[in-house]
């Protein structure tokens, strides 16, 4: 763990993350966080879930940068509670203190807005990073499914999509990206 409060890697971007949130019965709910770059990070929740409730209770969370695709997938469509806020996957983390900044309502879903501000961190593992499109295109994945039953978001483009991106992972995905693709689809309406 380090002393200074920063983020334990640089952002760019919007950064794919997992988040827990200690939930009121008293396991630590993990969920896809989508970080913004900007100064202070930002990230956006979308609809009354767990990780806006938490954050409202508890005002606080663990952002985690993990590099396992079935620990995303999962994370991003099924409700995925832990014992403890730091998941195994963890490549790295920072305990952020959360503040609402703004809401609103898109495509008939509330959103809203917080501004993270990372209290500690710690980096669990170095890797030497490589670029993987079956891990981008699982990503794309949780994405399109989270959205199939949201109104304002058209079914057909959706599973196009989908079966896009599914052809990304049998062509260019690991064994464990192919695992998390179907998860993708056992957790999904898909």
């Amino acid at each position: 763990m380090t002393d200074d409060p920063a983020w334990p890697v640089s952002l760019s971007g919007v950064t794919e993350t997992v988040v827990t949130t200690l939930g009121p019965n008293g396991l630590w709910n993990a969920a896809p966080l989508g970080v913004f770059a900007d100064n202070p990070a930002t990230a956006t929740t979308w609809g009354r879930t767990r990780t806006r409730g938490n954050f409202h209770r508890q005002g606080e969370g663990y952002v985690q940068f993990v590099d396992d695709p079935v620990v995303f997938a999962d994370a991003a469509l099924s409700i995925d509670e832990h014992d403890t806020p730091i998941l195994e996957s963890a490549c790295a983390w920072a305990r952020v203190e959360v503040e609402s900044v703004e809401t609103g309502r898109e495509n008939g879903t509330e959103w809203e807005e917080w501004r993270l501000e990372p209290l500690e961190s710690a980096i669990e593992k170095t890797t030497i990073p490589t670029i993987d499109r079956g891990f981008g295109a699982v990503v794309e994945a949780t994405v399109a499914a989270s959205r199939l039953d949201v109104s304002g978001y058209a079914e057909a483009e959706l599973r196009d999509r989908l079966e896009y991106v599914a052809s990304v992972v049998d062509r260019a995905g690991s064994p464990r990206e192919k695992e998390a693709l179907e998860r993708i689809r056992a957790h999904s309406e898909w």
